[in-house]
């Protein structure tokens, strides 16, 4: 299996995006996670379709079609590649709007268990090694920076307001 590397920023325009995934943010600083087949947690997102107009559409399309959330305007926090390969999976942060009931997803027909979860849990959850803390902690950095988010700041944290809980069920 060909190593992933991961790359802060836009990925270079030669390169085909082949995944769209969102970290997922609360004012709260957590993270919008959903447990998929098998029992493995995950990122909402997908593949780019020809109805998409751009990544960030594809975003907001896989995030309503998986977890029935609603973001506002995503960012690009970078990507990952194989070794190797010429391939781009996009990772994009963005504010949750609106956390809706949960659905099925249109793709599968399952509904998924959200959870929202500190970074820091977010990261032993997903499973995604070095790789994925660097997209964690790229985009928590975004996050305060463009968002504002504070683990302190609970003003719509779409669950129990507390710092201390390292998820949420919801």
């Amino acid at each position: 299996m060909p190593e992933l590397i991961w790359f802060d920023g836009p990925p270079p325009p030669d390169l085909k995006i082949t995944q769209v995934y969102g970290l997922l943010f609360t004012d709260c600083e957590r993270l919008l996670l959903f447990v998929a087949q098998k029992g493995n947690y995950s990122l909402p997102g997908g593949s780019p379709e020809p109805c998409d107009g751009s990544i960030a559409d594809t975003l907001r399309r896989e995030v309503l079609e998986e977890v029935n959330t609603e973001i506002q305007e995503p960012v690009i926090v970078g990507y990952q590649t194989a070794d190797g390969e010429n391939f781009a999976q996009v990772r994009m942060t963005a504010m949750i709007k609106e956390i809706k009931p949960a659905r099925p997803d249109p793709a599968t027909g399952l509904t998924y268990k959200r959870l929202l979860a500190i970074p820091e849990k977010a990261i032993e959850l997903l499973k995604w090694h070095d790789t994925g803390a660097a997209q964690v902690n790229a985009a928590v950095k975004i996050a305060r920076e463009k968002f504002n988010t504070s683990i302190n700041k609970c003003t719509k944290c779409f669950g129990e307001p507390n710092k201390d809980n390292e998820k949420i069920y919801i």
